[in-house]
């Protein structure tokens, strides 16, 4: 099996990215973070990748650029580092149809909110005003819609009569760290097949 080469996309913190990355180094995760993309050249994330030893880069949209040439940028740039897969680790933007017609079910994304529940941002207050009594968070595969792909693992989480949507968001965030890092492993083990708007987990090789 061939190692999967991944490019995380960030647009803060990363601390999802740095989750995947730390199974990275413990070898669960049979894949290689071979490059850190940001929108933000001021994101904290862009610091560890560094520390980190990995290559980084910054694209900002100039001005009267198209959303599909900025992408073409970025798609350049994965070319020349042959990419196997991509991991949107909080990237707020919106990718392109380009980029997701050049990566199908190979752009994973991680949702704070139980999908098709609360798409969008803020999923965690969204779902916390609504009154559920359960949340969770989701990874799924991204395509043209928003947070509409083909869901891949999902984990819920109570909501407790003295949560707000902070503390809400703070158990939702813990299960993200375990949950995508999950995801990014059975992708990078070929175990992840789509039929549909399903996606099956296959049994990993005896």
């Amino acid at each position: 099996m061939n190692v999967k080469r991944l490019a995380v996309f960030i647009s803060g913190r990363g601390s999802n990215f740095r989750a995947i990355h730390d199974e990275v180094k413990k070898g669960t995760i049979k894949g290689e973070i071979v490059v850190v993309i940001s929108d933000n050249p001021d994101a904290p994330g862009l610091e560890y990748a560094r520390a980190a030893g990995i290559q980084s880069a910054v694209f900002q949209k100039k001005g009267g650029e198209s959303r599909d040439t900025y992408f073409d940028r970025i798609i350049e740039l994965l070319d020349k580092g042959a990419v196997d897969g991509i991991v949107l680790a909080g990237f707020m933007k919106v990718l392109s149809r380009n980029i997701i017609h050049n990566y199908p079910n190979r752009i994973l994304n991680i949702h704070p909110a139980l999908l098709p529940s609360f798409p969008g941002i803020e999923a965690q207050r969204q779902a916390f005003e609504y009154g559920v009594k359960y949340s969770g968070c989701t990874v799924h595969f991204v395509d043209e819609g928003v947070d509409t792909g083909p869901v891949i693992l999902q984990e819920v989480i109570p909501v407790l009569d003295d949560d707000d949507a902070h503390t809400l968001a703070d158990r939702i965030l813990k299960k993200e760290h375990i949950i995508y890092p999950k995801a990014v492993r059975f992708f990078c083990e070929d175990r992840l097949e789509v039929r549909g708007r399903k996606v099956f987990v296959r049994p990993a090789d005896l």
